[in-house]
């Protein structure tokens, strides 16, 4: 989907704990740093739709396994792609499109290294319904 890439993350493995890579600035989909957060989701919850108007995003889930959906409401085109532990990959997503978030996993985390800062007026909400989505 245009707006939207999935980049493989390195993994190096250390006897006493692992080392999992996020965004380098001179990344794919490195678009500027604003901040960086960390944020949980429920096994079976779906957090969405929202869609940012000036914001990337640059999605890892470093524990747990999460869903990510995308939506192009010009296009009514879905992406969707399954990151976990397992499957570590960076998911790029450029501002306005729509994007939904489902836990998989007992326990979730996903980290947002964002482009700006956080800005309530800069984002959508809509409920999980207004988007017609098998989940």
């Amino acid at each position: 989907m245009d707006g939207v890439t999935l980049t493989p993350l390195k993994k190096i493995h250390h006897p006493k704990g692992d080392i999992f890579h996020a965004m380098k600035n001179d990344d794919i989909g490195y678009s500027g740093f604003g901040e960086a957060y960390f944020s949980t989701i429920n096994q079976f919850d779906i957090k969405g739709w929202k869609k940012h108007t000036k914001m990337t995003l640059n999605l890892v889930v470093p524990i747990g396994e999460i869903r990510i959906v995308v939506c192009n409401e010009m296009t009514k085109a879905f992406y969707s792609v399954h990151i976990s532990h397992d499957n570590y990959q960076r998911v790029t997503i450029k501002p306005g499109l729509w994007v939904a978030f489902k836990g998989i996993s007992e326990y979730n985390m996903l980290l947002n290294i964002a482009s700006i800062a956080h800005n309530p007026s800069e984002a959508k909400n809509i409920a999980i319904d207004e988007i017609n989505y098998a989940w």
